[in-house]
């Protein structure tokens, strides 16, 4: 008996040395692309006004910029931004938030993108943003993503990077994406977790809370290598393609709320049910549409409004937010059910916001800040200031005039001399 246990024993070491030696087990190591490691971070106009040169001093070496979103969204502080982190010696890269719906759209945002950065010199890769996807399903998110980076290509003649937090890398981003490389976000590890796509890494994002001299309040902070940097430093090209018409209308994301109707919908953005259907395949009976439905809606207006998810960060306000994007509290609180209290929001939670882009968020000439105090009325400010209701809820895309909160901070039209 003591001798077969004996042999069971050699004969199971010995399969075991075999296996080990003649099969290839798939290896989950998942580490960066180069030895050498550089500082870095990614900065948008949540940051505001960036001191580079302290920026530098703190040991950071590289930058990615936002500088676009959709096909009509510059970021405000792009140009302020790209000039002061190249007259400081950063390392520049460039990325564009994604919110394409069909390859066309992927197209012309590939293309808004090259027109915005055209007659720039990135040091970086160009990075593809697309992290919010609605109803769209894994192969259309593939689809528009492999048409955006292959488009993007063409139109700058540049290298580019996909950008994706660890889950979307690894559930949703297809493997005919690996040719590209991978910038992943991953947040309280001590290394990227494996995807089982990409091998390597170019560049991890970490923390979205870090602090940085030269930058007030929080930044996303990131770990670069090598191969983030393009191939060569070349002067981004104008696209040749045409520009969008900008009169033809503007692709927005709309969420479905507790008793909307197709129709209500098609009439508040000046577009028709069919046009809505044709553009959203979840649609089968257009009577029927269900709350948190997310609807790609082509609206006619040339206002320049559109539309952007925002995830709240420790210290907002509902009012800052607003203000960030050039719209008020009460428009925020009516595009989110889920906001009860408007003075009490949470890191994390999710919001969609209209984006004014006709108003620059300056305190300009004509114009005041107003920080809304109890009892106030939008009809007793417009007497004091010698506006009009109409006025002010325009400027501030107050849907209701009788709904306004105090603390809110809205612009109010001013004729005023100092």
């Amino acid at each position: 008996m003591k001798k077969n246990i004996n042999k069971k024993i050699v004969i199971s070491f010995l399969f075991t040395i075999i296996i080990t030696t003649f099969i290839q087990v798939p290896s989950l190591a998942f580490g960066p692309s180069s030895d050498k490691i550089y500082q870095g971070i990614d900065v948008s106009s949540w940051q505001g006004n960036i001191d580079f040169s302290a920026v530098k001093n703190s040991g950071i070496e590289f930058v990615y910029i936002k500088s676009s979103e959709g096909t009509r969204y510059i970021d405000p502080y792009f140009e302020q931004n790209y000039q002061n982190a190249k007259a400081n010696g950063l390392k520049v890269g460039f990325y564009h938030y994604v919110t394409a719906r069909n390859t066309d759209e992927a197209r012309a945002q590939a293309d808004f993108f090259a027109r915005v950065i055209s007659n720039k010199s990135p040091d970086c890769r160009l990075a593809m943003d697309f992290e919010s996807f609605g109803n769209l399903s894994v192969n259309e998110i593939n689809e528009i993503s492999r048409v955006f980076l292959e488009t993007l290509e063409s139109v700058t003649k540049s290298e580019v990077v996909i950008y994706s937090n660890a889950y979307d890398a690894r559930a949703i981003f297809g493997s005919e994406l690996t040719k590209y490389p991978l910038w992943v976000a991953n947040y309280d590890v001590n290394s990227p977790q494996p995807n089982g796509k990409w091998e390597t890494w170019v560049g991890w994002q970490y923390t979205s809370t870090g602090r940085i001299a030269g930058i007030s309040g929080y930044v996303d902070r990131n770990q670069f290598t090598d191969g983030i940097l393009q191939s060569s430093s070349t002067i981004i090209p104008e696209p040749d393609t045409p520009s969008p018409d900008p009169d033809t209308g503007n692709t927005i994301v709309y969420t479905v709320r507790s008793g909307d109707t197709l129709s209500e919908i098609a009439m508040r953005y000046g577009t028709t049910v069919s046009s809505i259907v044709s553009l959203n395949p979840i649609i089968k009976n257009p009577d029927l549409i269900y709350p948190g439905w997310q609807l790609t809606i082509k609206t006619s207006n040339s206002s320049g409004n559109s539309q952007t998810y925002y995830t709240v960060r420790s210290g907002d306000t509902l009012s800052k937010i607003a203000i960030r994007y050039n719209t008020s509290v009460s428009s925020i609180v009516s595009l989110n059910p889920s906001i009860k209290n408007p003075n009490l929001i949470f890191p994390g939670q999710r919001l969609l916001i209209n984006v004014n882009q006709d108003f620059g968020g300056q305190n300009t000439c004509g114009k005041i800040l107003y920080t809304i105090r109890y009892g106030d009325t939008l009809s007793q400010l417009a007497l004091e200031h010698h506006s009009t209701v109409q006025e002010i809820a325009l400027l501030n895309n107050i849907a209701n005039p009788d709904l306004i909160y105090a603390g809110e901070m809205i612009r109010i039209p001013c004729c005023c001399s100092n």
